[in-house]
């Protein structure tokens, strides 16, 4: 039973799939679950509704069949009594009676076997649709698992290709620091290479310029200063 309720849904699944309709299993799941369970209601109703035209057919065969027992006891009673034109009568409405009892008693018989039938159809559906709920869980859980498996397989996805985005990046900022920084080298090197040679005279002119500043020329001067004798006062003219 089981197996054939799985059977069954597996080909709508796949038939769903095949179709490549954008319809969310769950939905499918849960409206054929719904359309089970008021199929097993409507049993429940239909069995529940012979159950008590039973009921009320054997209330009516209690009540026939006592008023014909009563009636019995009555004729008897006037029997006894020599009244048998009065029994008479009352033995005449006890068949009558009677003969309903004998109509009605199959029918009854037959509404207590529906209803015997309709019990173990229901008991049968219910079972069906139990099976069929635990197994749409079961689906409904297993496709839900998926959905999460898909949306992180799309997350690393994305994320892969992020960082291989950023990857490239980071590679082509490389390249062009590398780059940069061998141009700039070269222009330095071309700019030593390029630069004019120093002719004597500037170079004596540098080597003056250096001179001028160093502190020994300063001492020099100063002894030469001390060197020399004091110079004469100058002579009054007359």
């Amino acid at each position: 039973m089981t197996e054939g309720v799985s059977v069954s849904l597996g080909k709508r699944l796949r038939s769903l799939f095949d179709a490549g309709r954008e319809q969310d299993p769950h939905e499918v799941l849960e409206a054929s679950y719904d359309k089970q369970v008021a199929l097993l209601q409507q049993t429940r109703r239909g069995a529940a509704d012979v159950a008590t035209s039973r009921m009320r057919l054997e209330l009516q065969l209690r009540q026939l069949e006592g008023r014909a027992d009563a009636l019995h006891d009555e004729a008897t009673e006037l029997v006894r009594a020599g009244q048998d034109d009065r029994a008479r009568v009352l033995l005449v409405q006890r068949a009558a009676l009677t003969e309903q009892i004998d109509e009605l008693a199959p029918q009854e018989r037959m509404l207590r076997e529906q209803e015997g039938t309709l019990q173990i159809s229901v008991q049968r559906l219910e079972a069906k649709v139990e099976a069929f709920r635990s197994q749409k869980d079961s689906l409904a859980a297993g496709y839900t698992a998926a959905q999460a498996r898909s949306r992180i397989g799309e997350a690393m996805a994305g994320v892969d290709e992020e960082l291989g985005d950023v990857g490239m990046a980071v590679q082509r900022a490389r390249d062009r620091t590398e780059a940069m920084q061998a141009r700039a080298g070269a222009l330095e090197e071309l700019a030593e290479i390029n630069a004019p040679a120093l002719s004597p005279g500037d170079a004596a002119l540098r080597q003056l310029e250096q001179l001028q500043g160093s502190t020994a020329v300063d001492d020099e001067l100063a002894r030469l200063k001390t060197a020399l004798p004091p110079a004469s006062p100058p002579q009054a003219t007359t």
